[in-house]
């Protein structure tokens, strides 16, 4: 049967099908360099995976306390020996991204010190977590102080103005690697590696933390092979490949985990305690699938990139950009055409495709939010989804597909969304 034949049942017209198919006609040789580095890094991972002897023993689950847990701490191996590091923190116990980057800054910032952010203003929800906007229990409130130095207009670091914010009191540094609800461009493991040794030249002994969110396995290397003390993320994005239902990791330096260990479990327990609950098959299996999975949600975030920038939409990265984190933003310039826009992606998914996404206030943000997503794992953006801030210049975050073929449809029926109502010509 012809492949569109099944598309139009799912409301797709031949005119964005057919432009979809010439769009990805001349995407060869750039999905055959994606396909190159997952195989490198789908390597990596069960090199690490055969090195720490993973038997079928280390799925038990464990209860409780979660003493003795074998399995539990092989993990946290096979997660150091991939990303370089001394040691690493792999728990259910943590919830999400946000979590994971408050227990690595909180851990490692005491009374007094200072943190810096040389890109620019954090993601919405790390503003409340550091204080710059207010918040109960926020970093500011424990006498944490905090400084950042802005990008340059054309989204490049500002050394002169990083060199004149780090102070005596500059503890840690923190580096966002993607662009956040931003439109600006991400950053490479080259770009973060210069950074890193730049603020380390001008203070030795400072630390950086690299919020790696959405960047795991893009690349064949990743911050701690450029000089992050730690790199910190979520599982129900990149790493766990799709199948971990919870969780966060952060890698790094022996002392900064442990002290991280101390800050998630109590002083004195640290990665002692922490039961698995019985989630670990799926923590190994998503860390084992998840260079496959990342390399194909950066074919929709290209072929997204391709068709949107075709039709006149400013895209961030530009289509024939190197790409740095699976995120594709598309400027729509409207409400409405955001709205549409969702419309596609949500009426792509698996779970929940019968409903409607609309803009409302979301925890952590200071702007109502738009959110499309129909996935097994709720808020799991290595699945397919998108979303952005009500706000101009009206941009929507696409990322995610489990599958190629899965983010290949729901880019098709975003755009099939907003030719139907109007909002473009094709």
């Amino acid at each position: 049967m012809e492949l569109y034949a099944i598309y139009e049942t799912m409301g797709l017209s031949r005119a964005v099908f057919d432009r979809g198919e010439a769009v990805l006609a001349g995407l060869e040789d750039r999905f055959r360099a994606i396909d190159l580095t997952a195989e490198y890094n789908q390597a990596k991972v069960l090199q690490a995976m055969q090195s720490n002897r993973i038997g079928a023993n280390h799925f038990a689950a464990t209860t409780g306390y979660g003493y003795d847990d074998d399995g539990r701490e092989r993990l946290e191996r096979v997660y150091a020996d991939v990303f370089h590091t001394e040691a690493a923190l792999v728990r259910p116990q943590i919830t999400c991204g946000t979590h994971a980057l408050t227990v690595a800054l909180s851990a490692n910032l005491l009374p007094g010190d200072e943190l810096l952010s040389p890109v620019g203003l954090p993601y919405d929800t790390l503003q409340e977590v550091i204080g710059i906007r207010p918040s109960p229990c926020s970093l500011a409130e424990y006498g944490v102080a905090y400084r950042q130095a802005d990008l340059k207009a054309d989204g490049s670091f500002d050394y002169d103005a990083i060199r004149a914010a780090i102070t005596p009191k500059t503890k840690l540094i923190t580096i966002q690697r993607s662009k956040g609800y931003a439109t600006r461009p991400s950053f490479s493991v080259r770009q973060i590696g210069e950074l890193t040794a730049f603020c380390k030249a001008v203070k030795p002994g400072v630390k950086v933390m690299v919020d790696n969110c959405y960047g795991e396995f893009v690349d064949v290397i990743e911050p701690s092979d450029a000089g992050a003390d730690m790199v910190v993320g979520s599982l129900i994005k990149n790493p766990g490949g799709g199948l971990a239902p919870i969780g966060g990791y952060i890698c790094g330096t022996q002392e900064c985990v442990d002290r991280c260990a101390y800050r998630l479990s109590a002083p004195g327990l640290g990665q002692e305690v922490g039961a698995n609950l019985g989630i670990l098959p799926a923590f190994y299996q998503g860390f084992f699938l998840a260079p496959t999975v990342v390399a194909g949600a950066l074919k929709g975030a290209v072929f997204a990139a391709h068709l949107y920038e075709g039709l006149g939409f400013r895209c961030v990265p530009a289509a024939g950009e190197p790409r740095s984190d699976i995120i594709q933003a598309v400027e729509l310039s409207s409400e409405a055409a955001m709205c549409a826009f969702c419309a596609g992606i949500q009426a792509a998914a698996p779970v929940d495709s019968f409903a409607a996404p609309v803009p409302g206030d979301m925890p952590g943000y200071d702007s109502k939010v738009i959110m499309a997503a129909g996935a097994f794992v709720q808020g799991s953006s290595i699945e397919l989804s998108a979303d952005g801030p009500i706000r101009p210049p009206y941009a929507v975050y696409f990322q995610g597909g489990l599958t190629w073929q899965h983010a290949k449809l729901g880019i098709l029926l975003s755009l099939q969304k907003m030719a139907d109502a109007g909002l473009v010509t094709l």
